[in-house]
């Protein structure tokens, strides 16, 4: 088996009008990430590589909002998402 000692995963939560802001509800790095990234590809849970970002939001507790200073990057996220999310309607 390979060892995903590098590998990050952040995954976040995000309900418009009921949250306040996204949401970290889990974490890990390593082995840890790997199940998290396993788990997103077994439900079809796109998944979105930027290193930077998985950093800023390692440090966020798991069921902690996301911190203000980093909306925008993570607004850019889910704009992508929506976009994805548009297009396999389109091809439906």
């Amino acid at each position: 088996m390979k060892k995903f000692t590098n590998t990050k995963a952040v995954a976040l939560k995000y309900k418009a009008y009921e949250d306040l802001a996204p949401k970290v509800i889990a974490k890990g790095k390593g082995e840890i990430a790997q199940k998290i990234i396993e788990k997103a590809k077994k439900y079809d849970v796109p998944l979105f590589q930027n290193e930077e970002m998985a950093n800023m939001l390692l440090n966020v507790d798991v069921g902690e909002k996301i911190p203000a200073k980093i909306y925008e990057s993570v607004v850019e996220v889910f704009i992508w998402l929506y976009k994805l999310e548009e297009k396999a309607q389109l091809s439906k």
